[in-house]
């Protein structure tokens, strides 16, 4: 038994370590697409785009691995099946469970160490690809420049340039403007041809220029005087220093992202969300309510009421006023400044509890995306299991081994998996519902389909045999004209 059960093992982590390698680079194009323009013309070392890549990756094993397992699962038990490999252990008294029973352990064992990756590992490399995207983002893209048309890329210099050579290496009838001094186009430097050079560390650009003139405004000292003297310098060869701003990569703090959800293990989630929690609750409180806002209206109306003007009786700062007998005490003057003074409080007070409601959203919705946050890191490691008891029935039904209908049967059961898990956590972050029920839902609906299919494979059941339902209803035949019809 301990022979067959390291074969069914090695049957099923050759397929696993394919289909994550296939799953990992799907997801990471699809992210690389949408953060294309952020990466390209920056000139990043492959040092840098090696360190990317692996933060990348780190960041989509959790999504990657429960597809991997389903895919796996359906093509190793669809390609025992597909052999009759199946069929000769259920003859000599082997039952589909204790075949899978070694695929169970091993599924197990990969949920935990999923729990364990999310919970460690993902909170660095996020805090890490943050810093490092903030980074790339702040980079200035390559100086690139075009025949015919000016280039602002180089700090305090416009150049142009008539033609190049297909490498660049030789730039031919350049003109520049010299802008360092911040008075307009008083130096103009023209020249046959020249090379242009960035320094390793993109903080120097050296442009040696050939044959040439440099004409240059000289400011007279006698404001009066009309028009400026110009001075012309011929030279055979030139060289140009100009320091260039942001065009090195600047490694931003990693801490300024550690306070986000993704950046935070489950202790430190919960830490967090117990402390916005009581801000939530405090929010709420009548007691908090009375205090910021209702006092300043009593205590403004009560000042306004004890003007000496008509003298009127003391009034002792209550929940409620009768305000009735605060007009009659007073004369037209006051009663004026009264109202206007409670009409400024009383608008000042809508727009205090506007923002305090803002304020109230806004933590309900970052206290929901930390609890999100929190069961998203089981979620996707009971996927993996859940994805194995659906796959491996399923390949054991299905029958079907390689990469063909698995792929598409485990394509579908992904997407639909997908986008139940994200729209019930845009239902929470969105405070229209639960967290178990918008986190949890798609877990729900998965778990008793895999308990099922496990159920009808193991049991040999046809209710998922096509065949059954074509004889079945091969049974019944169409209405004849005469509107009878006729049993088989």
């Amino acid at each position: 038994m301990k022979r067959l059960h390291l074969y069914i093992i090695k049957r099923f982590i050759g397929p696993l370590v394919v289909t994550l390698i296939m799953s990992l680079f799907v997801l990471l194009m699809q992210f690389l697409w949408v953060y294309l323009d952020d990466l390209v013309g920056k000139g990043l070392e492959m040092r840098i785009i090696g360190e990317f890549l692996i933060y990348t990756l780190a960041m989509l094993m959790p999504m990657a691995l429960p597809l991997s397992m389903l895919l796996a699962s359906i093509m190793t038990f669809g390609d025992l099946g597909e052999n009759n490999e199946l069929l000769a252990m259920k003859a000599a008294g082997i039952s589909l469970f204790r075949i899978m029973k070694p695929v169970i352990v091993v599924s197990i064992l990969l949920s935990i160490g999923a729990f364990q990756f999310s919970n460690r590992v993902i909170p660095v490399s996020y805090k890490k690809l943050m810093a490092l995207m903030y980074s790339i983002r702040q980079t200035r893209p390559e100086i690139v420049i075009k025949e015919g048309v000016f280039s602002n890329d180089i700090d305090n210099f416009s150049i142009k340039v008539g033609r190049k050579t297909k490498d660049g290496s030789m730039l031919y009838d350049i003109m520049i403007y010299d802008h360092q001094h911040d008075v307009g186009n008083e130096t103009v430097t023209v020249a046959d041809s020249g090379t242009m050079k960035i320094t390793t560390d993109k903080r120097y650009m050296i442009l040696n220029l050939y044959s040439g003139e440099t004409h240059a405004e000289i400011q007279s000292p006698n404001k009066e005087a009309a028009g400026y003297p110009t001075r012309m310098d011929k030279f055979k060869n030139q060289t140009i220093y100009s320091k260039l701003q942001g065009m090195e990569l600047e490694r931003k703090d990693e801490s300024i992202f550690r306070n986000r959800n993704r950046a935070l293990n489950n202790r430190q989630l919960e830490y967090y969300s117990d402390s916005i929690a009581k801000q939530v609750e405090l929010s709420n409180t009548e007691q908090s309510l009375t205090l910021n806002y209702l006092q300043p209206i009593t205590m403004a109306l009560n000042s306004m009421a004890r003007k000496d003007i008509a003298k009127p009786p003391v009034i002792r700062l209550h929940k409620y006023i009768d305000i009735d007998s605060v007009m009659r005490g007073n004369i037209v003057p006051v009663r004026s400044q009264i109202l206007a003074a409670a009409l400024t409080n009383a608008r000042n007070n809508v727009y205090h509890l506007k923002q305090a409601d803002e304020l109230n959203v806004a933590n309900v919705r970052m206290l929901n995306s930390f609890d999100t946050e929190w069961h998203k890191k089981y979620t996707y490691s009971i996927a993996c299991l859940i994805f194995f008891f659906i796959g491996a029935p399923l390949g054991a039904i299905i029958r079907k081994g390689g990469l063909g209908m698995p792929l598409v049967v485990s394509v579908v059961l992904f997407i639909f998996y997908w986008i139940l898990s994200t729209t019930g956590e845009k239902y929470v972050k969105e405070a229209t519902s639960g967290i178990w029920f918008g986190v949890w839902f798609s877990t729900f609906i998965f778990l008793p389909a895999g308990i099922f299919l496990t159920y009808k494979a193991v049991t040999d059941s046809t209710v998922l045999n096509i065949d059954s339902y074509r004889d079945f209803f091969k049974k019944f035949r169409f209405w004849d004209k005469n509107g009878s019809n006729d049993l088989a």
